[in-house]
């Protein structure tokens, strides 16, 4: 039987649809486990059926053990790769680095994870209408996950604050897109104090489902590793919603027996968007909220609902919470999309958060990190361009790779050619093709 407990005061309840404790405190699920082995997961790969064919409900034992099939929204969600790319490794000085790359989620992110399994509750419990409050991601994820269980989806947004190649998806699938005058933690407050009101279900990762969901990445990264380990895992931090899911998989796996090490947890901030960062680095460790400012958007957030369970992440992975800046994203960024891969702004936070500890000797060269890379590369594609083109405002593009203009003849090519060697991106005039 799951129940809600909370991480504040201990408080145990039956599940429902009220996440805050009186105290204030978040509530968790807590589940009674069954039996449960490394073999009976790895045997799940081969078997064929829908809720396998999900990198999420493949776990479902850890995730929702008593949810019915029949509830189940999955498109299918996870299954997302591990990549290792030298140049990367070698820009952040760490031998061993790896990206889990949560952008090849069918939304674009993460965030799929999560809403699987927020959706398919707010299915089994009757729900009608669903809403979050977004940057982008969370609300492109929960307008098709809505649109897919045949739910009416209501987004709000920070006015003039969400990334097009999101809020398309959003306007794409269905969802109602209200635009906030304010910023992330203004339309957030308005999802937290009019849910009853306005008659939805709350999907924002103060939804304790959603942090079931997301803790996925742990389970699907561990078994790609054969279930060994990594030394650290670097994590994207805005909303702090995957550095409290990363400690719950640890903590629940270490309970059950299925690892005999717990990585360290490094969270990734934004300087312009770092509450956490200052917590950290504070005497009292209370969270200060603050008006937000970083190109990366999806974890430009002030006031982080789910602080307390990642603070207890940090201190039980004896983990540690760094702050990068806009500069040190975009460069990171460029090395991660020239290796093939690509992300969007915020996901490199992992990788130039690793590079700062590694700089710190905070992370050793010969430890394996694993890097999480939380959306895709067409999420934030103008940012991309931009810091191309040399045109953001206060970032020193020292990657750029601007495209080359040329005449539209072989001959001037070949001269171009000869001169500098074959560029990376060039245009021709009027070629007309």
């Amino acid at each position: 039987m799951s129940i809600f407990k909370c991480i504040r005061c201990g408080l145990e309840k039956p599940v429902d649809d009220e996440y805050v404790c009186p105290c204030g405190g978040l509530f968790e699920v807590q589940h009674s486990f069954g039996d449960v082995s490394l073999d009976y997961f790895d045997g799940k790969l081969r078997e064929i059926g829908s809720s396998w064919n999900s990198g999420v409900w493949r776990y479902k034992e850890l995730i929702h053990p008593e949810i019915e099939q029949k509830y189940i929204v999955s498109r299918p969600e996870g299954n997302t790769n591990l990549y290792k790319r030298q140049r990367v490794a070698e820009y952040a000085g760490v031998d061993q680095l790896y990206l889990k790359h949560e952008g090849e989620n069918p939304s674009g992110s993460f965030k799929d994870r999560g809403m699987t399994v927020g959706v398919s509750v707010a299915l089994s419990r009757g729900a009608t209408k669903v809403a979050c409050a977004s940057t982008g991601n969370t609300s492109a994820s929960m307008a098709a996950y809505a649109a897919q269980a045949g739910l009416q989806g209501v987004v709000f947004i920070p006015e003039g604050m969400i990334a097009y190649g999101k809020l398309a998806q959003a306007l794409a699938y269905g969802a109602k897109v209200v635009q906030v005058r304010g910023n992330f933690d203004d339309a957030m407050d308005i999802v937290k104090n009019g849910s009853k009101r306005l008659g939805f279900y709350i999907l924002n990762s103060i939804n304790p489902w959603r942090i079931e969901g997301q803790k996925s990445i742990i389970f699907e990264m561990l078994q790609q590793r054969r279930w060994n380990p990594p030394d650290w895992i670097a994590v994207p931090a805005g909303n702090l919603g995957n550095t409290s899911a990363f400690g719950k998989a640890l903590r629940e796996l270490e309970q059950l027996g299925l690892i005999d090490k717990m990585p360290r947890i490094a969270s990734i901030q934004a300087e312009g968007a770092n509450p956490f960062y200052q917590l950290w680095n504070s005497v009292d460790k209370k969270l200060v909220s603050m008006h937000p400012d970083t190109i990366a958007t999806a974890i430009k957030i002030g006031n982080p609902v789910s602080w307390e369970k990642a603070l207890r992440t940090i201190r039980e992975t004896d983990g540690i919470v760094e702050q990068v800046s806009d500069n040190e994203i975009m460069d990171a960024k460029a090395v991660i999309d020239a290796s093939g891969v690509g992300c969007e702004p915020a996901s490199a936070a992992s990788v130039a958060g690793v590079k700062k500890l590694r700089e710190k000797e905070v992370i050793a060269s010969d430890e394996s990190v694993v890097c999480i890379l939380t959306g895709n590369l067409m999420k934030d594609s103008d940012t991309t361009v931009k810091y191309h083109l040399g045109e953001l405002q206060g970032i020193d593009a020292r990657r750029s790779n601007k495209p080359v203009q040329v005449e539209p003849s072989l001959d001037s090519i070949e001269t171009l050619l000869q001169a500098t060697g074959t560029p990376s991106s060039v245009m021709v005039k009027n070629l007309g093709v």
